[in-house]
């Protein structure tokens, strides 16, 4: 009989759990994207970023947009440094619709929109003109568009320039120099895979706890583009810096489709355009962080090497032979980026 009721109680209590859960994550959803006095939308935008950070300062400029366009009857806000959780966490709170929206590297898009994962193949882009002309394209168009099936819709594209090594005891001038080291990558299989075919060990890590694996030896370098090096301060701890440009990921703006959903058609029109408008903002400002973040790292002491890239692009070649053979459907989309002029 003791074992019943212990038995009894145990269910009511999970099912007491049960119905907590369900209550904080309805409200959780319900303040995601709610109409509060006066019917003002407002939803909920996390990301890992700095407010420094020239992607933070142009989701501010979208938001200020938001308002404006809608007379204040929508509104965003914004929750930056990882103040409602991880990058990927932030993406599994958009699939429930627990947030509204949040900023993501498409590298970590690979999980939830396989199609974008193209977008991490190293030298992919032959120059900023020609990335330009895929993302504002077609083929851009339709990968924003890939993650529905998983609840996460992508409004625009951030420049994120291009990722190079940096590393704390030496520099990295060709591909053998990767040997050995733990090289911090993103929780993405094409980023993993890139380390490998150059040889370094690749080790995922949360941008959060970056700079402290860095200090502990946790990882003995990483791979990111200047702004990012600059405003994270793993300068502090990385003191060289190898220019080898592996790849040009871009940030995806992505809206929860539960949130998109519960938008009416104006207020969709408001912040696609809002979003639209805030990629020519971002776009200046990242040019402009990217000047000032070269001439900040080398007050600190960094020393910037150009190593010859060839080397780098003929190591990952490899990547795109495997691709050919275990994803063809997606090798035909790389191939059509190529060919794109």
């Amino acid at each position: 009989m003791t074992d019943l009721n212990s038995k009894q109680k145990n269910r009511k209590r999970l099912s007491f759990f049960s119905r907590l859960t369900f209550l904080l994550l309805f409200s959780l959803i319900l303040f995601s994207t709610c109409k509060g006095p006066g019917g003002v939308r407002v939803i909920k935008l996390g990301h890992g970023l700095g407010v420094t950070h020239p992607v933070h300062e142009a989701m501010v400029f979208m938001a200020d947009k938001v308002a404006e366009k809608s007379n204040g009857q929508m509104q965003i806000r914004i929750y930056p440094n990882q103040q409602l959780g991880t990058e990927r966490e932030l993406v599994e709170l958009l699939q429930i619709g627990s947030l509204g929206m949040t900023k993501v590297s498409s590298a970590t898009m690979e999980s939830f929109a396989p199609r974008m994962q193209v977008l991490s193949m190293p030298y992919l882009f032959r120059d900023d003109a020609h990335r330009d002309k895929v993302l504002k394209g077609e083929i851009g168009k339709q990968l924003l568009l890939d993650g529905e099936d998983f609840w996460l819709r992508g409004l625009c594209y951030y420049d994120a320039g291009k990722r190079s090594f940096y590393t704390k005891n030496k520099p990295i001038e060709n591909p053998s120099d990767l040997k050995g080291l733990k090289i911090r990558v993103m929780e993405s299989n094409t980023a993993i895979n890139m380390v490998k075919s150059l040889g370094g060990s690749p080790t995922p890590v949360s941008y959060g706890e970056l700079y402290t694996a860095l200090q502990q030896g946790i990882v003995d370098g990483a791979e990111n583009n200047p702004p990012s090096l600059y405003t994270s301060k793993h300068y502090e701890v990385c003191k060289f810096y190898s220019i080898n440009e592996h790849t040009a990921v871009p940030d995806v703006l992505i809206v929860s489709t539960k949130v998109w959903k519960l938008l009416d058609d104006q207020e969709k029109k408001w912040l696609q355009e809002a979003a639209d408008e805030s990629v020519v903002y971002q776009y200046k400002l990242w040019a402009e962080s990217v000047e000032e973040s070269y001439r900040e790292l080398k007050k600190a002491g960094v020393t910037i090497l150009y190593p010859e890239v060839a080397g780098f692009r003929e190591a990952t070649e490899v990547m795109y032979r495997e691709f050919k053979t275990s994803q063809p459907d997606l090798f035909e989309i790389v191939d059509k980026i190529r060919k794109t002029e």
